[in-house]
């Protein structure tokens, strides 16, 4: 049986990679995106397997009314991917509040908006499979991007929990915790840079954006096997909490939590000291 996925941030990069796997494995896909027309350009070949709809994911009326479109075409959402987001980058202090803010609204509370449009749909069929797009950076913490390994170190959490309140409904929860892929990331549309310009960490800037220049384009992850991936555990009967995409991804997190283990191991007896009276 043929699933219907809904997918955000979908014109370009791993969306629209994810969207044309599912589309190749025989599924329809609702893809959805800021603007419409970027995304009737890249799906015009697929005709009526695809419904386009406008979503900004920051408004939660959007995300509603997308749902609502996404039911009256196809009748049902059995795959939801919350793909759209962006990187706010530099270290922290170079960043105001208001970056913070928008960083949020659309890589945190954007999942939010669009988990309460959709779970609703997935709860009344007793069935259906989140993939929630992290990062690498959702697991690990990484100098000049703490804004952004925030809002996915968030998105791990909420996830997670997620997870054991809606399996009683048969809905699963994925979490895809991608490595770096060749994509639009780094550029200037989907990764942005700190304003404040301090003194004090010119150099290590420099160093940030020397390395994201260097990098950009030239990731070793190939998005269309990412989307390959994704449709392979959409139909798995027990699928992961946890997706690592790319050999970087696993290599970087696999070896920060064998030196958290050895942390906590470490400090073993200082943590069982508070227990008692």
């Amino acid at each position: 049986m043929s699933k219907v996925w809904f997918i955000t941030g979908a014109a370009r990069g791993l969306g629209a990679a994810i969207a044309k796997a599912a589309l190749a494995a025989g599924d329809n896909v609702v893809v959805s995106g800021r603007r419409l027309e970027p995304l009737h350009q890249v799906f015009a070949e697929y005709g009526e397997r695809v419904l386009a709809v406008p979503l900004d994911v920051s408004n939660e009326a959007q995300a509603l009314a997308a749902a609502e479109q996404a039911v009256t075409q196809f009748g049902r959402i059995d795959v939801l991917v919350n793909n759209a987001g962006y990187g706010q980058l530099a270290p922290f202090e170079d960043n105001f509040s208001a970056d913070a803010d928008n960083q949020f609204a659309t890589n945190v509370f954007g999942v939010f908006n669009v988990c309460r449009a959709v779970l609703p749909v997935m709860r009344q069929q007793r069935s259906g499979h989140v993939f929630n797009v992290s990062s690498m950076g959702g697991v690990l913490g990484m100098g000049g991007a703490a804004l952004y390994c925030a809002s996915k170190f968030a998105v791990e959490g909420f996830s997670e929990s997620l997870a054991q309140e809606v399996a009683q409904f048969g809905i699963k929860v994925t979490l895809v915790e991608p490595g770096v892929f060749r994509t639009d990331f780094l550029d200037a549309s989907s990764a942005v840079f700190g304003q404040r310009a301090l003194d004090d960490y010119a150099a290590f800037t420099a160093k940030v954006k020397g390395a994201s220049a260097a990098y950009n384009h030239q990731q070793t992850g190939n998005p269309a096997k990412l989307g390959a991936a994704l449709v392979q555990l959409a139909n798995s009967e027990t699928p992961p909490l946890r997706y690592l995409a790319g050999s970087d991804a696993y290599q970087q997190v696999t070896g920060k939590l064998q030196k958290m283990l050895g942390e906590m191991e470490q400090w073993r007896e200082l943590s069982h000291s508070t227990d008692g009276i």
